[in-house]
């Protein structure tokens, strides 16, 4: 950057007349509509002559201009003397003297500047932009492509650096244009890319990014414990009930199994979790039961599950020392400013270690209860596909940093992929065999269109779709026609009147198919899957009515929280319903 810095010192005049020459509305007419509305604080960075910053002055904000050119801000003085815009000279990716206003600011202006800041030093900054940016902030960022000046300090950049880094921070990019250089230069052109700060107006959003990105760290245990509810609240948000005060009630042993399974991979793979630690060393939750799970894979740390003998008692113990660890670690020292503990926790004397545990909500419920805030819980539900990868990059950066302070270098390779959160691969052999049967002892119909269905023609389909919400639930595999599934339907949300018109059709699958079945093991693995998998079921025993009415909910959840593209059954042609195909 200070090549850079220097070059437009030597070539302030000039550009001084270049920049002037184009009106500040025609370059960022693309975000126009975008700008907040009312009083607000912007942050022009790279400001240069103040053109753009004097434009957002005129519409009601008030600036600050960060420049580390003089000669840049002494043009900016000589053409707007009377400006009341807030010069400091201040540039990327140390931006030191803003940092000291103490300023948040709902609008950050990058014109032209990434380019200039090395790569190496890009995450650092953008870290710091996302710092400065209030909830529901905009930072809009235009990068150039094409020649320039050879001693112009020009680094290359790319839309993809700037939406991962927006991923890694919670954030995303709302808009984005392309548009041809309008000084006329020959192979210019520029990206121009809208990076918006989301919030759900309770704070839930900003609490996050401060426990993430600002509060102090002296372990991962803090970002796991989020992680986990993450994964909770997309995954198993059966399992949680409204408490008193505003809360939703977690088992505890479901975040401790959550848990285990985050850190599971991590610690085969050596990467450390503290400054201190070594494998399974120096961690509170590491001890003979954690030890004794060395050849359980952590994909099978997950609801349904059965384990017996040693494996059981192995999984119970560490299942204890995870819950104890969160209940006096994380969970105690995630507060309010007031002191108050963000996630509550009640914790409970476990019972005795089981001979056989299955890994539903009765058992997982005797170490206790975790609370969540329910606008934390609604938030985590609603904007996991954003805080989820915030998480996981300050994860992967903390790991660096105490490998660091170990004399480490760790291989980016083997922390992704002990970073991924991993689901068994698509599993549908039970849905398909219970198909099989039934059409073996008489009709079975495609849930969708109602045509039924030949050993040719079945095919299983995740009602949901795998691609977006993994879950092999018996709930959600569903009977359907061949083609139905692979050539109409495929990676798509069901609309409502699809799956209502359906119903019928779901419920007798059900009912036929696992509810039914001889020997009652099904029917306790689906109803254990409901439980886990759908949401607002009565307490006690429920029917069929009630898992499609939780489906519903679910798919409505999953409609308007990722915008999953929806399909409708469309009218009946070719085979007329009930002609086997």
């Amino acid at each position: 950057m200070i090549d850079a810095v220097h070059w437009y010192d030597a070539h302030a005049i000039e550009l001084a007349k270049s920049y002037e020459s184009i009106e500040a509305e025609r370059v960022h007419a693309w975000m126009a509509d975008l700008l907040p509305t009312g009083p607000g604080i912007a942050l022009d960075v790279g400001a240069g002559t103040g053109r753009d910053a004097a434009w957002l002055s005129q519409r009601g904000f008030d600036v600050v201009a960060a420049e580390p050119s003089r000669a840049m801000r002494e043009q900016a003085t000589r053409l707007r003397p009377d400006s009341s815009v807030t010069w400091v000279l201040d540039g990327l990716p140390d931006l030191r003297e803003v940092l000291r206003m103490g300023l948040s600011f709902d609008l950050i202006l990058l014109s032209g500047v990434w380019m200039h800041v090395p790569l190496a030093e890009r995450p650092r900054a953008f870290r710091k932009l996302v710092t400065l940016l209030k909830p529901g902030g905009l930072m809009a960022i235009t990068l150039r492509r094409g020649p320039a000046e050879a001693d112009r300090g020009m680094l290359p950049v790319s839309e993809e650096e700037i939406d991962r880094l927006a991923r890694d921070h919670g954030a995303f990019i709302e808009r984005r244009r392309l548009e041809a250089d309008k000084l006329g230069r020959p192979g210019v052109e520029w990206v121009q890319l809208a990076v918006r700060m989301p919030d759900d107006g309770t704070g839930a959003l900003p609490l996050f990014r401060h426990v993430i990105l600002n509060d102090d760290k002296s372990s991962t245990y803090k970002l796991a414990l989020l992680r986990a509810l993450s994964r909770i609240a997309d995954s198993v948000a059966g399992y949680a009930h409204p408490a008193k005060d505003g809360h939703v009630s977690v088992p505890l042993g479901l975040v401790a199994l959550y848990w285990v399974r985050l850190f599971k991979p991590l610690l085969d793979a050596d990467l450390p979790q503290s400054p201190t630690n070594r494998g399974l060393d120096k961690l509170g939750f590491v001890r003979d039961g954690f030890r004794r799970l060395g050849e359980v894979s952590h994909l099978d740390l997950r609801v349904g599950m059965i384990f017996a003998g040693d494996r059981a008692n192995a999984l119970h113990g560490a299942l204890r020392d995870a819950s104890r660890t969160i209940a006096t670690m994380p969970a105690t020292y995630l507060t309010y400013p007031n002191g108050g503990p963000v996630f509550p926790v009640r914790p409970d004397a476990a019972s005795r270690r089981p001979t056989t545990i299955t890994l539903d909500e009765a058992y997982l419920s005797t170490f206790g209860d975790l609370e969540v805030p329910l606008h934390l819980w609604k938030a985590l539900q609603r904007f996991d596909v954003w805080i989820e990868p915030a998480l996981v990059a300050e994860w992967v950066r903390l790991m660096h940093r105490y490998a660091e302070s170990q004399g480490r270098v760790l291989a980016e390779q083997t922390i992704a992929r002990a970073m991924r959160w991993s689901e068994p691969g698509r599993d549908v052999r039970i849905a398909r065999d219970r198909a099989a049967q039934l059409l073996g002892g008489g009709a079975l119909h495609c849930v969708w269109t109602g045509r039924m269905l030949s050993a040719r023609s079945l095919d299983v389909d995740h009602c949901f779709p795998w691609a977006a919400w993994p879950c092999d639930h018996l709930w959600n595999l569903m009977p359907a026609h061949r083609h139905v599934n692979q050539r109409e339907k495929r990676d798509r949300l069901p609309s409502d009147s699809a799956l209502r018109g359906a119903r019928e059709r779901i419920l007798d699958w059900w009912g036929r198919g696992y509810v039914s079945d001889g020997s009652g093991a099904l029917a306790q693995r689906f109803m254990t899957e409901v439980r886990a998998g759908l949401p607002a079921l009565p307490p006690g025993d429920v029917g069929l009515d009630d898992v499609f009415a939780g489906l519903a909910l679910q798919r409505m959840r999953l409609d308007h929280d990722q915008q999953i593209p929806e399909w409708s059954t469309p009218a009946a042609t070719g085979a007329a319903a009930g002609e086997v195909i």
